[in-house]
């Protein structure tokens, strides 16, 4: 499933901006790092379950950038729900 950051029109990258698409109900997937340090997954984690948006493990961070196509690592990353045509 990592495939669909790569064709996904929209995403956002790094734990704080993944954190501000589950506060404002962007987000429609979320990938986190499992190399990445607890405390800084963990809110991540424990929003995601809140809002009920699928957490998807990536094994490491640097496959999480690569994904991205950033040349560093990545913590979190956010697949942001496209926006209804009502919107």
């Amino acid at each position: 499933m990592p495939h669909r950051i790569e064709t996904a029109k929209q995403i956002v990258v790094g734990t704080k901006q993944t954190l501000k698409a589950l506060q404002n109900g962007t987000a429609s997937l979320v990938y986190v790092a499992e190399d990445a340090e607890e405390r800084v997954v963990s809110p991540v984690k424990r929003l995601g379950a809140e809002k009920g948006i699928p957490i998807v493990p990536v094994a490491t961070m640097a496959e999480l950038g690569r994904l991205c196509r950033i040349d560093v690592g990545a913590a979190a990353v956010a697949i942001i729900a496209p926006k209804s045509a009502s919107a």
